[in-house]
């Protein structure tokens, strides 16, 4: 079978990529280069010890999509594509629905028009909002509190219409809760452009001495510490779950369509917690200070994965200490990498 990757050069699609490789899975990439970097599929490659097949193209591009499917024989879509930022949705809405849901769109009519009916969609806790109780089943109401959560989930029920459709597709939806951490061998992991708007990667700026101190947002949550508490899963696992997600749809043993899985680790995690354990795990220290809270942001969201494991067989089984130690030899590696590449130029 073979798969193509929507965003699939940036932070999670690379992960993806390298954990389809060793499961033997043919796949090629597009990727519109918007928040991620053409190096990051040479590093790929050398990984996989295998050449990959790339299209720099924008998922709202109905051209380049139509040559594409065109020319290379696909069998499902891993859709990774989209803005991600909470707080930036807050600020910039439009930017959301034009680009996750008319991108989705168009997106979706080009592959039903090239008879293509196979996704996996990249979902999000954003998804759940605040009502519900935690540990976040898959059962629970949505009711996402902001423009990227919506956008998640407006794109959910699109697939689930298209499950029922004349034609009907086949779909996956795995709701994420938070990626941390880099692939053991250090070569790819998170470093975005821009201030980092996820915790790990600014806490590992903070690290390497390029920001001066974290932000912590908020310290009056209705928290043990005061911070928010987040379900961080490694992005292995992360990935690894995916691997899960394409085998059990190429099965065709799938009891529910959409299917819907939560990948999280089931476990909560406090910002200050998460600053502790990189201190220690890495020998370094993280100065901070708090910071007035985020628009959009919730105080405390971690998963029942219980579903995951039962059905898909797959369940996280590395530690918030792993991620820490991971994300900082990726970001000790890749300074070197920018270092020698300045020295060179």
């Amino acid at each position: 079978m073979r798969v193509l990757l929507t965003g699939g050069l940036g932070y999670i699609g690379s992960h993806i990529c390298a954990a389809l490789a060793d499961a033997g899975y043919d796949f090629l990439i597009l990727d519109n280069l918007s928040n991620s970097d053409i190096s990051v599929k040479e590093r790929l490659e050398k990984l996989t010890g295998r050449g990959l097949c790339f299209y720099k193209a924008d998922i709202g591009n109905r051209d380049a999509l139509d040559m594409i499917f065109s020319r290379e024989d696909i069998d499902a879509v891993i859709h990774l594509a989209g803005y991600k930022a909470v707080e930036e949705s807050v600020k910039y809405p439009l930017l959301y629905y034009d680009n996750n849901l008319s991108g989705t769109v168009s997106l979706l009519k080009a592959m039903d028009d090239h008879g293509i009916r196979k996704m996996l969609f990249s979902s999000s806790a954003t998804v759940y909002g605040q009502n519900n109780q935690v540990p976040y089943s898959e059962e629970d109401r949505c009711d996402p509190v902001n423009p990227y959560g919506e956008t998640k989930y407006m794109t959910e029920r699109m697939l689930y219409s298209l499950a029922s459709a004349k034609i009907p597709w086949t779909v996956m939806i795995l709701r994420y809760f938070n990626p941390a951490g880099a692939h053991e061998s250090g070569l790819i992991g998170e470093d975005p452009q821009g201030i980092p708007n996820n915790l790990f990667p600014y806490i590992m700026r903070v690290a390497r001495g390029e920001l001066p101190y974290l932000n912590i947002f908020g310290k009056d949550y209705p928290t043990p510490d005061g911070t928010g508490i987040r379900d961080y899963i490694h992005i292995c696992d992360l990935a690894e779950g995916h691997v899960a997600a394409l085998q059990s749809m190429f099965r065709g043993t799938e009891p529910e369509n959409p299917a819907v899985y939560n990948l999280g680790t089931g476990r909560g995690c406090s910002v200050l917690e998460a600053v502790s354990m990189f201190e220690k795990s890495n020998n370094v220290k993280i100065p901070y200070r708090i910071a007035p809270r985020r628009q959009g942001d919730i105080a405390e969201c971690y998963a029942s994965a219980e579903k995951a494991e039962n059905i898909l067989g797959w369940k996280s089984k590395r530690s918030i200490s792993d991620m820490c130690k991971d994300m900082w030899r990726f970001g000790q590696i890749s300074l070197e990498h920018q270092n020698d590449k300045q020295k060179r130029y």
